[in-house]
């Protein structure tokens, strides 16, 4: 069997490894990826794996970014750190999913659900993961974040802009609620969608749901003005009120 890792973790990646090994001492593990980058560039260029063991939560983003970019054919069995409840989405259409850290018999299973499926069966397992990412784009995407002692679902819907002062990042929400997380700006730009979210500035990230009105600012600058209080201006500079026009207008006519 022919099997691709998809892991950022090197522990979990190398623990996986061996235990594959010793479930099945002729897998081929073709190469193990910790990357959406570099998993949508591997999907583009080599031929469909066996199986694939993936990860939700990736360096640069969750893992159905990979499905917005390339078509992947290969069956999936997706592995998470976080409870089950991420992962309800998948609980009919996925083969398996797996709670981290692996274990022997937890893995030994999930390849037993998929030996047992038919030809059809798995061609229809196929079918409904790929209908079922794509479903899981857009403002319905829901990503996890520590906050303090626990773990945060947060639907994307729910974001009205992210923003970050003292090297200090908070997702803000239409409710005014306000949740500091450990992500970046930069790495959440990796996780929101490009039709739906833009990065302003340096400090904000804002959807375009929640632009209320757009304001001509000094120097040929936008002001825009959200639904929602902010704690600062968001101010568009001139070399990027052209890239903001047309994103507001491509997204407003999908």
């Amino acid at each position: 069997m022919r099997v691709l890792i998809v892991e950022d973790e090197t522990a979990a990646a190398q623990n996986l490894c061996s235990i594959l090994k010793s479930l099945m001492p002729n897998v081929e593990v073709l190469d193990i990826l910790d990357t959406v980058v570099d998993s949508i560039e591997w999907f583009s260029s080599n031929a469909s794996p066996d199986l694939v063991f993936m990860d939700i939560h990736l360096s640069d983003g969750d893992s159905f970014r990979i499905f917005d970019s390339v078509k992947v054919s290969a069956p999936i069995i997706f592995t998470t750190a976080y409870d089950q409840y991420a992962l309800k989405a998948f609980e009919v259409n996925s083969i398996d999913y797996l709670l981290k850290p692996l274990n022997e018999s937890e893995v030994q299973r999930a390849l037993n659900k998929w030996q047992t499926l038919t030809g059809s069966e798995r061609t229809k397992y196929i079918k409904s993961v790929d209908k079922t990412v794509h479903q899981q784009s857009g403002e319905n995407r829901t990503f996890l974040v520590r906050f303090r002692e626990k773990i945060i679902p947060i639907s994307h819907k729910d974001i009205a802009f992210c923003y970050t002062f003292n090297e200090r990042v908070s997702i803000y929400g239409y409710n005014g609620e306000r949740c500091p997380i450990e992500h970046t700006l930069e790495s959440l730009q990796g996780i929101l969608s490009d039709t739906d979210f833009f990065r302003a500035n340096r400090q904000f990230i804002i959807a375009r749901r929640a632009i209320k009105d757009i304001s001509v600012w000094i120097g040929s600058r936008l002001m825009l003005n959200l639904t929602v209080e902010v704690p600062e201006k968001i101010i568009i500079s001139k070399a990027r009120v052209h890239e903001f026009k047309l994103w507001v207008t491509s997204s407003s006519a999908e």
